[in-house]
Formats: C-alpha cells, structure tokens, sequence
C-alpha cells in the first residue's frame, strides 16, 4: 500500500518529508496521525457516541414536539441518509414510523 492521497486537494503525488507527509501539488504538509484525528472527527455520532452509517436503523432517544404532533422516545427510524448539506443543523434523513420521510438532527436518535 502506497501513501495516502492529500486530504486537501485529493491528489496521490504524496511523498514523505522527515516526520511529515507532503503535497508537491498544494504543498499542504500534515501527519498521518493528523489524518486518522480528522478521519475520526468527521464521522456522525448519535446522541449517545455511536457512529451512523448510512442505510442504518435507528430509534428516536427523546419525545420531539412536530407540529401539533409529538414523535415519542422509542420510535423506529429506518434507513438513514446521511445530508451531504445539513438544513437548519439537521444533517440525517429517515422513515419516521407514522410520519414519512423527515429531516432529523443525529443528536435525536440512537443507532440500534
């Protein structure tokens, strides 16, 4: 296996410079333990730590107030999609039992 491509602009040239990995392309400088720490920072949790993979089930983990409607703590969430461009900080969508297709925030949910 070969050195990661750059995390900035994606390009394979890397090559490695004492301690540090380099782009010869945007000259972005970083470490591999830098690059695993942000791998790791940019997974989705849900309310309790667990990561969310897209196409998962979840539950809801608190009562949400929808409308003049009210989904209770407990309620299915199936097939989760992950939002490319969260809306108003909801940043999953999924099949609510008896609501459809909603927008969530993944601190609302627990990954079963």
């Amino acid at each position: 296996m070969g050195l990661p491509s750059c995390p900035k602009c994606n390009e394979s040239y890397t090559y490695e410079s004492g301690g540090l990995l380099v782009c010869p392309m945007c000259f972005h400088e970083w470490t591999l333990e830098d690059q695993e720490a942000a791998i790791e920072a940019s997974k989705l949790r849900d309310s309790v730590g667990n990561e969310i993979i897209e196409g998962s089930d979840a539950i809801i983990a608190m009562d949400l107030k929808l409308g003049s409607d009210t989904i209770k703590q407990g309620t299915k969430v199936k097939g989760i999609i992950i939002l490319d461009t969260p809306e108003n900080d909801h940043d999953i969508q999924g099949r609510v039992d008896g609501f459809g297709t909603l927008l969530l925030k993944s601190s609302v949910i627990k990954v079963r």
